[in-house]
């Protein structure tokens, strides 16, 4: 009688017991982007909240760096298979920017400078699930990832996260942005491996 059933290769160790089906760990930190790099000056930035026909919130780069930000330690995921753990960034939860805003909209539409775009339920982006970050491992955020600020969502595979963030548009309906009306899964979920529609 055999003691290891075919196939056993072992304990998984800590830092793999923490990733999602399906991905690998990287100490880099790859550099994936639907199109060019946009360069955006601080003093054209701003990030706006709307409902599809008004302007409900508006920041420039002064008023949002006022707003309370905090440091978050979390674990990312990309579709194409790497997960880094344990990154630093500093941000804007998206409970501080929403913090005035009343409505009974479900989803909203994330909108970037390059004109990607992302969709996300509303309850995704609320109680400390979601960041506006400009501050990766003590450092300004680069412009090749998402400089001077993207959205992150460290819950939801990376393409969620837009980089170079410029808005959201609040809507009753889900609709797909930039990479799901390409195929890509609607939510994107690394624990459920939602990467493509249809998964």
């Amino acid at each position: 009688m055999a003691i290891i059933s075919r196939g056993f290769a072992g304990r998984r160790s800590a830092a793999e017991a923490k990733l999602p089906p399906g991905q690998y760990l990287t100490t880099d930190f790859p550099v994936l982007s639907a199109g060019p790099t946009p360069h955006v000056s601080l003093d054209r930035w701003e990030f706006t909240i709307d409902d599809g026909s008004n302007v409900l919130k508006r920041w420039d780069w002064k008023s949002f760096r006022e707003l309370l930000s905090e440091s978050i330690t979390v674990d990312i995921h990309c579709v194409t298979r790497w997960s880094k753990l344990g990154t630093s960034w500093e941000g804007v939860s998206l409970d501080v920017l929403l913090a005035d805003v009343r409505t009974e909209l479900p989803y909203a539409m994330f909108r970037s400078y390059g004109d990607y775009t992302t969709n996300l339920p509303l309850k995704d982006v609320m109680n400390k699930q979601a960041w506006i970050a400009f501050k990766f491992n003590g450092a300004d955020l680069e412009p090749e990832h998402g400089g001077p600020a993207r959205l992150l969502v460290p819950h939801l595979y990376l393409w969620k996260s837009a980089k170079w963030v410029k808005g959201m548009t609040l809507m009753p309906h889900d609709k797909p942005g930039f990479w799901e009306s390409l195929g890509y899964h609607i939510y994107g979920d690394p624990w459920q491996e939602q990467r493509y529609s249809g998964e």
